[in-house]
């Protein structure tokens, strides 16, 4: 049995294969384990690695069962104690699964720690250092554009970006995975608040570094489909994970964040994906999932709801 498990989702991501096994292969900490799950390729994914990659374990999906189920299939196949989810669309820096391993062992309370991603072409720039979540209901990559020097110290986050991080397997299965009804976008986030709600920590560990091109799989920063499962599962997360009472408090921020959230996709043109995708989350948080409120939990929830308040203005004004 390996320590740990990198488990690499794909969809017709051929191109970026190369880069991403061949980052893995260079690692210094050799005591893990790959896997690829595959969502229905046609773009030649699965013969490439098979031929170039034969240490590589392949998971076959019949179809685009989008990045949720795709990781909890890979987490699933794992029986490693330790599971690093990694984009495809990534490069490893040697030090990358060795460093993770270190952080998350260094913080018993952690659910998961999250690499230093930096910009593919530009590797001045961060990608991500952790996620922010606030009470208006936006959700951040934490110093993302910035310069990457600037975030160099270990801290705890709201939650971590599952395109380069690790996580406890056991935890993971304790809080049951990922949730697939949000297929793509907010999933990590999602996790991150149920962690949180259950008393573990996610962190930031900034000496493992990852390059990351972005929207790999997407296309693009903004797309009609990203936009419309974003909003989508942001209302089904917070319906989820918030209880009654805290939901009313935040509605004075809630609404205008929304609100200036859909004028923004306005001007971009993606203002009726925007609408369609809360309607949307609305009709899926009366049958989804449900978080039990728990009254001895009411310590975590007050910690939470001032992270949610700070948060807000750490994106406002960084």
């Amino acid at each position: 049995m390996s320590q740990v498990s990198v488990v690499i989702p794909n969809y017709n991501g051929k191109a970026y294969l190369e880069g991403v096994l061949e980052s893995l292969s260079r690692q210094n900490f050799t005591d893990f384990e790959t896997i690829l799950v595959d969502n229905g390729s046609s773009d030649g994914s699965r013969e490439y690695v098979r031929s170039r990659f034969p240490e590589v374990r392949i998971l076959p999906l019949t179809e685009n069962f989008g990045f949720s189920k795709a990781v909890n299939e890979g987490i699933r196949a794992s029986d490693s104690p330790y599971v690093i989810l990694l984009n495809n669309d990534t490069k490893a820096e040697p030090d990358f699964c060795g460093e993770l391993l270190k952080a998350i062992r260094r913080h018993p309370k952690a659910f998961s720690c999250q690499a230093k991603m930096i910009r593919m072409q530009d590797d001045h720039l961060l990608d991500g250092a952790g996620d922010l979540y606030c009470a208006a209901g936006w959700a951040k990559a934490r110093g993302r554009d910035k310069n990457a020097e600037r975030y160099s110290r270990e801290v705890r986050v709201f939650s971590c970006c599952a395109g380069a991080a690790i996580y406890r397997r056991d935890l993971l299965l304790e809080l049951g995975l990922f949730d697939e009804e949000h297929f793509a976008y907010l999933e990590d986030t999602d996790l991150g608040y149920r962690a949180k709600i259950a008393g573990y920590e996610n962190w930031y560990a900034p000496k493992a570094v990852v390059r990351h091109l972005g929207s790999g799989t997407s296309g693009s920063r903004y797309n009609r489909f990203k936009v419309r499962y974003s909003s989508r599962n942001n209302v089904y997360m917070i319906r989820k994970n918030m209880p009654a009472g805290q939901i009313l408090l935040n509605l004075p921020l809630l609404i205008p964040g929304f609100g200036i959230k859909c004028l923004y996709f306005l001007r971009k043109g993606f203002g009726r994906e925007y609408l369609a995708g809360i309607k949307n989350g609305l009709e899926l948080s009366v049958k989804g999932k449900k978080i039990p409120f728990r009254p001895e939990h009411l310590g975590r929830y007050a910690r939470l709801q001032l992270e949610l308040w700070v948060n807000l203005f750490r994106i406002l004004l960084f």
